[in-house]
């Protein structure tokens, strides 16, 4: 672990020397899915190797301590309990798995935010058509997060769910995910909450969060393989939560004619899965600890500092970041030259990026008028050297 709460240059060079993809690309796609650790990648590798060498089931068996000590990794990282932790495929399966076990019903508010994630806002569409509820935007603040002020304003009694996305997929800001906390506690609404940005990127504690449910991905700043994720559900609220849909590892069959699910998240998982990428995620997990999440959440701060004011210096070049509180999400327009050519402008020099558009976020861009955006996303691997060539690059394009 870094231990001066900074990463000095050899912590750098021992993270690059961890992480084989640095040899290839200048990476600021972090956001997308961040190069995995080599002990990521073994991790892998090895039990697809033993699956291979003396069967699936026997290989689960023969890892199925290891497996077990993935939930105690994921509840480490974000401060919950073992038992609070279930395992998906992806983030959004573990959103949908919890949005969709929800009791809403005619007439019940849900309360969300104007940086919210597209995928979450269509469910809420259809939670609105099959359903009757309503869904809200809570008001931004002067600087483009979430007004906690306006929140509390529009709670009342038929405010059944605030679900949020904390660090959005453009746009740079953080949501001042705590204050929304806070508040949802007070009143005693459910609170979910969308970290997968913010996993890996900056500490994570749902307690001081005041969240009832979290989910999160693996493959960006936390960098495990593609095809991971997890959610957390307080133990308190799991205890009344039914999944919508249920086999029999989450709930076992009770002869005659009846079910019992499991006492913990896991009711929210099925049978099969994937152990390889299941133990990989865990593998990430405990090499983001191993370095600390404060001193990454410091050291990905820097860097994007160092590329938004790069940015800010380029002739027509438009930074559309938000908020005080900034993430090392970096977006930003050229007024001549469109976003994907810019990304493949940057390809071509060696340098990963990816393009945001208005889609993702579908109410911000409508109320900023965005165009498509090109997305930077350091990460503490990255070196201050790979964000001065990136910057020379991007000025070569949009020149």
């Amino acid at each position: 672990m870094v231990t001066d709460g900074e990463f000095a240059d050899s912590d750098v060079q021992r993270a690059r020397r961890d992480t084989p993809g640095v040899a290839n690309r200048v990476h600021l796609n972090n956001a997308g899915a961040a190069l995995m650790p080599a002990v990521v990648v073994q991790t892998l590798i090895e039990h697809v190797e033993r699956e291979a060498a003396i069967g699936g089931y026997e290989a689960h068996a023969e890892a199925a301590d290891r497996v077990e000590g993935v939930y105690d990794s994921l509840a480490r990282l974000v401060g919950g309990h073992r038992d609070e932790i279930a395992v998906a495929d992806s983030a959004t399966l573990a959103w949908q798995r919890l949005f969709y076990s929800l009791p809403l019903s005619a007439g019940d508010r849900i309360l969300t935010t104007t940086a919210e994630f597209a995928s979450n806002y269509v469910s809420y569409l259809q939670a609105m058509r099959t359903k009757g509820v309503t869904v809200e935007t809570i008001p931004d603040d002067a600087s483009g997060a979430l007004d906690p002020a306006a929140l509390e304003s529009m709670i009342d009694e038929r405010v059944k769910l605030i679900s949020i996305t904390w660090v959005p997929t453009n746009g740079g800001l953080r949501n001042p995910a705590a204050a929304v906390g806070r508040i949802a506690r007070r009143h005693g609404i459910p609170y979910l909450l969308d970290a997968c940005q913010a996993v890996g990127q900056m500490p994570i504690d749902v307690e001081a969060l005041g969240c009832t449910m979290l989910t999160a991905t693996g493959r960006k700043f936390l960098r495990a393989p593609r095809g991971t994720g997890f959610l957390y559900v307080a133990q308190d609220f799991l205890r009344d939560l039914e999944p919508a849909f249920i086999d029999l590892y989450g709930a076992p069959y009770s002869a005659p004619g009846g079910y019992q699910l499991r006492p913990d998240a896991r009711r929210f998982e099925t049978w099969e899965t994937n152990y390889s990428t299941r133990l990989a995620l865990g593998a990430a997990a405990e090499y983001a600890m191993s370095w600390g999440p404060e001193q990454i959440e410091r050291r990905c701060t820097q860097l994007a500092e160092q590329l938004r004011t790069g940015l800010q210096q380029l002739s027509g070049v438009t930074v559309r970041d938000l908020g005080e509180h900034q993430s090392a999400i970096i977006t930003f327009s050229h007024d001549a030259v469109p976003a994907q050519q810019v990304k493949e402008a940057l390809a071509r020099s060696g340098i990963n990026a990816s393009v945001t558009p208005p889609t993702s976020t579908p109410l911000d861009a409508a109320a900023r008028n965005l165009p498509d955006l090109v997305r930077l996303s350091p990460h503490y691997y990255n070196t201050t050297e790979e964000i001065a060539v990136a910057l020379r690059a991007l000025e070569g394009t949009t020149a």
